[in-house]
């Protein structure tokens, strides 16, 4: 038996405990929240170094990667400056793997792959793989990480002129303060904001804890992808009128985890004792046949 944990900065009232199997292998995978106790994450890491077979990093990212370059988030990378033996990951491997290849890996459950007019993804930054899939099915890709990570009321059109944005402002991310990294939400508060992004856009994309902030109330005929949901998060989309819900990673007792998570379990699962390579990922997302979960709601 494996373990797989994710120690997340975020909200203790999503955390989760189940185990899978992965072939003949049980995997017991947890979700861990912390409330945003920076000090507390550290701790755990310490404390669970060597026991667990991989960590996932939850709440934050150790490095955001563009064009195959990795820019370090400092102030992350300190959470586990002490962690000696078990495998850390935060989700990145999976993002450019399982997310860029979400509409492939779904087409069957979608009846082949489907195309949009227009698309918004709130944030971007840290799912290039996304933004690459979801540019190649939409006609039109709006980014809002200018507006929601930021503060600064300018969407950027077209995943060619965010990379740009990105290029320039990723070195200047690299050395942001945990505050700024670590956007301290548990998802529960409701702020609708950049309302006309939503009505314009058939297809929505991202980080469910950004959508559920600043989701409007009707968001009726729409295409939901998205991940680390609950059964409650899932209902509320219902509620509210999305057509359908695609989750990027596979849903276990009702639950979709974070990138993070379900890369730390394949981590587990592999037992190398690293961080797998892309192209390991890959081959194991097809050897265990995960996929995209599609439910349609209204």
């Amino acid at each position: 038996m494996k373990y797989a944990v994710s120690i997340s900065l975020g909200s203790s009232s999503r955390d989760k405990k189940v185990t899978v199997k992965f072939k003949d292998e049980t995997v017991v995978i947890e979700r861990i929240g912390l409330d945003g106790d920076v000090e507390k994450a550290k701790r755990m890491y310490e404390e669970l170094d060597g026991q667990a077979d991989a960590f996932g990093m939850g709440g934050v990212d150790m490095y955001l990667r563009l064009e195959g370059r990795e820019y370090p988030l400092r102030a992350a990378l300190k959470l586990i400056e002490n962690v000696k033996q078990t495998p850390v990951v935060d989700g990145r491997g999976l993002k450019h793997t399982l997310e860029r290849r979400i509409f492939e890996l779904a087409a069957p459950a979608l009846g082949g792959i489907p195309k949009f007019q227009k698309a918004f993804i709130p944030v971007a930054v840290d799912r290039i793989g996304l933004a690459t899939a979801v540019s190649e099915v939409a006609n039109e890709v709006i980014f809002g990480d200018l507006m929601v990570a930021l503060g600064v009321p300018l969407p950027v059109y077209g995943l060619k002129n965010f990379k740009r944005v990105a290029r320039v402002m990723l070195p200047f991310v690299s050395h942001f303060p945990m505050s700024m990294l670590f956007y301290g939400s548990g998802g529960a508060e409701h702020e609708p904001k950049y309302q006309k992004y939503w009505e314009q856009c058939d297809l929505i994309a991202g980080d469910f804890l950004f959508m559920r902030k600043y989701m409007p109330e009707n968001i009726s005929g729409k295409t939901i992808i998205t991940n680390t949901t609950t059964d409650e998060n899932i209902a509320l989309c219902k509620k509210r009128g999305a057509q359908k819900v695609i989750t990027s990673t596979p849903r276990y007792e009702g639950r979709s985890f974070g990138t993070n998570m379900m890369e730390a379990a394949l981590t587990a699962y592999a037992g190398l004792g690293r961080q797998l390579t892309d192209a390991e990922l890959n081959a194991l997302i097809d050897e265990l046949d995960l996929r995209p979960q599609v439910q349609d709601l209204n």
